[in-house]
């Protein structure tokens, strides 16, 4: 049981700061990973960045994920839940209509967040990509795959908690994987925070300030 994001971040970045990786930069999927990822930057001196990914709600039901839309740079990778969509008989053009939208709601937050800031290179570095815990897979796949994209030296997924299955999944998309807790049965996220209230923008931007401060920018 983790006390907040920020004590899963300190957890975890010992974990992180022990495999002694080089040239790293610290990726956060907003909003929820950016205190954890905060934490890791701080403990490795690694700038921190974010990698920009939106669930795909179902047409009717956009709680329940038939997939995920990430992007870094012009590209974007999008994963789908192919259970999900074949059991509703979800057609393509209802996935693109969705995926179009997160596309922009990624724009948006992209402008909201990180402009103005200094972008961090990805190509040739150790990119270590950080949420507060994986459920299905599927947004965290997307992420990796768009991070993938920039040409990383290594990829490396860190996690506070995860289900083993969605961990099996992930290892086909990251050089390494590290996760502190693997339940089985996990459930969801929240059940292993004592305090799992949402980031706020505004939180995001001052982990964000603090961490360009630290390095010097």
């Amino acid at each position: 049981m983790f006390q907040d994001r920020r004590d899963a971040g300190r957890r975890l970045a010992d974990v992180v700061k022990s495999r002694s990786f080089e040239h790293a930069v610290v990726l956060a999927l907003p909003r929820g990973g950016v205190p954890v990822a905060a934490e890791i930057a701080r403990a490795t001196g690694a700038p921190l960045d974010l990698v920009m990914v939106r669930k795909l709600g179902t047409p009717g039901q956009p709680e329940l994920a038939m997939g995920a839309v990430a992007r870094s740079g012009e590209a974007a990778d999008i994963v789908l839940n192919d259970d999900v969509v074949r059991l509703l008989d979800i057609s393509q053009r209802e996935i693109d209509e969705v995926k179009e939208r997160e596309l922009a709601e990624i724009e948006a937050r992209e402008k909201r967040y990180l402009a103005g800031r200094r972008r961090t290179g990805i190509a040739g570095r150790t990119a270590i990509v950080v949420d507060d815990g994986v459920a299905t897979g599927a947004t965290t796949c997307a992420a990796l795959r768009a991070v993938r994209r920039a040409g990383p030296e290594r990829l490396i997924l860190a996690v506070p908690v995860a289900p083993p299955e969605a961990m099996d999944r992930l290892r086909a998309e990251a050089d390494e994987v590290i996760a502190l807790d693997q339940p089985y049965g996990m459930g969801a996220i929240g059940l292993y925070y004592r305090d799992f209230r949402q980031t706020s923008d505004d939180e995001v931007m001052t982990l964000l300030d603090e961490l360009a401060e630290d390095a010097g920018d």
